[in-house]
């Protein structure tokens, strides 16, 4: 009997990731035996197979399809041998223009406006390189990414690529009824992430009057065409009062998930904030009191608060940021940084960073590790100093850094944050600093004051 890869599945191997698949429009690819692997390199439509066990579970599980002989796999699921490292998914930001002028911008280096921009043709060009890469998912930010002129034309090159947009990062200005019935239009519906940072102070943080209300504008579009929202929230000093209110609110309008961000030291804040920026263990006062308020209100929202919690009201659970392998689950292969290891983050003058939330930080520091516009996306994939830094690991950080090494709370923390190390870590300036936050997190018993704050919730990231 003859098979074939389903038009939904894509069959793909990497350098030390022999045999995955990707499935449309999920961002991950799942890894194969040897023997599903060898098997499925026959559903060509070319062979003649037996029926056995490991067709009969490829075909339940819906890989392959009977099929003619002659009828061979879509170009897209046909397998590609791909000579670099995996990275499912690239953090693009497709401008640095945008219509708003942020105070707290963490792209810039200074408060210039950021000018740069790919252009259209850059773009698709660098669409045709992330594909032969194996990159299946974009997140798309700026700047406001829908300030470029040829937004939707981008969303369409990457969508018919075999690729697709799984979230977008907009200030949700330019989120007309047209511009979602063209998104829909092409099978594209992102995550819609919308900036609003707390009833009443919106305008201000993004230093634009009437910003408050288009975003909630934008917000309830969004919902009413199906789109799902997360709320990103900046949190400081004068609004951090306003969090409850704004969570009442949201959760109200039926918003899945509220992410509530510390505003960090990052260039322009530093320079704008004005004595706003919330020190650290203020950030964990203030929010912990949030979340005690939070899990008795009766809300059902997720809330993600930076660095610090997760809420998960349906479960009546809760996550601790800074505890990343819970239940001794530690080993010295995991990655430094999931995120980094999984996604390309690429700044809209076409620099490669490890995470673009240091991104104005490297610039003013004037540090490069790749750029796209003079390096090719598979030659930084293969190896490099970018490379180097992303595929780190936690073992890397322990021998790299004696603090790190010799503490107790290492093998639950992990070494934390590597842009928030890269950020604090005083002159080391490297990769593999410790992040002092989760240093303050552990030495001042914050772990204990959360799990006995929220003794009522069951805690999924305990510390053996």
């Amino acid at each position: 009997m003859y098979y074939r890869l389903s038009d939904q599945i894509a069959l793909r191997s990497w350098i030390r990731l022999e045999g995955a698949y990707y499935r449309k429009n999920i961002p991950a690819p799942q890894a194969l035996t040897r023997r599903e692997f060898s098997t499925l390199l026959l559903c060509d439509g070319e062979h003649d197979l037996e029926a056995d066990e490991t067709l009969s579970s490829l075909t339940e599980r819906g890989l392959i399809t009977p099929c003619r002989q002659g009828e061979h796999p879509s170009e897209w699921s046909a397998y590609r041998r791909i000579e670099n490292r995996c990275f499912p998914k690239m953090n693009l930001m497709i401008t640095g223009r945008c219509n708003y002028n942020c105070l707290h911008c963490f792209n810039a280096a200074d408060n210039a406006p950021l000018m740069s921009e790919w252009t259209f043709e850059e773009l698709c060009d660098l669409f045709d390189q992330a594909r032969e890469c194996g990159i299946h998912a974009f997140t798309i930010t700026g700047g406001e990414p829908m300030a470029h002129k040829r937004f939707m034309d981008i969303l369409r090159e990457i969508h018919r690529r075999g690729m697709f947009v799984e979230e977008l990062n907009t200030n949700g200005y330019y989120l007309a009824q047209d511009v979602l019935d063209g998104m829909k239009e092409i099978g594209c519906r992102p995550l819609m992430k919308i900036s609003f940072d707390g009833v009443g102070w919106h305008d201000w943080m993004r230093n634009r009057r009437g910003a408050e209300q288009l975003a909630l504008d934008a917000v309830k579009r969004c919902l009413d065409n199906g789109f799902k929202v997360k709320i990103q929230t900046q949190v400081h000093r004068r609004n951090v009062e306003s969090m409850m209110p704004t969570a009442r609110m949201l959760n109200e309008l039926g918003v899945a998930n509220m992410r509530i961000i510390r505003t960090t030291e990052v260039p322009r804040w530093t320079a704008n904030a004005g004595g706003a920026c919330l020190g650290m263990e203020e950030y964990y006062e203030k929010m912990l009191a949030f979340a005690e308020e939070y899990i008795r209100s009766g809300m059902e929202m997720d809330v993600d608060i930076w660095n610090f919690l997760r809420l998960h009201p349906r479960g009546r659970c809760f996550r601790i940021d800074a505890v990343t392998c819970a239940g001794g689950g530690y080993r010295d292969g995991i990655p430094g940084c999931r995120d980094a290891r999984g996604m390309v983050a690429v700044t809209s003058s076409g620099d490669v960073v490890p995470c673009l939330q240091i991104s104005g930080t490297m610039l003013k520091m004037n540090t490069h590790v790749g750029n796209l516009h003079r390096d090719k996306l598979k030659d930084l994939l293969a190896a490099g100093p970018y490379l180097e830094n992303v595929c780190s690991t936690v073992g890397d950080i322990r021998r790299n850094n004696p603090k790190c090494g010799a503490c107790r709370w290492f093998e639950a923390c992990t070494g934390g944050c590597r842009a928030m190390g890269f950020l604090y870590s005083g002159e080391r300036r490297d990769w593999y600093g410790e992040d002092i936050t989760k240093c303050m997190f552990f030495e001042h018993g914050w772990y204990e004051k959360v799990s006995r704050t929220l003794s009522d919730w069951r805690n999924l990231s305990p510390v053996s």
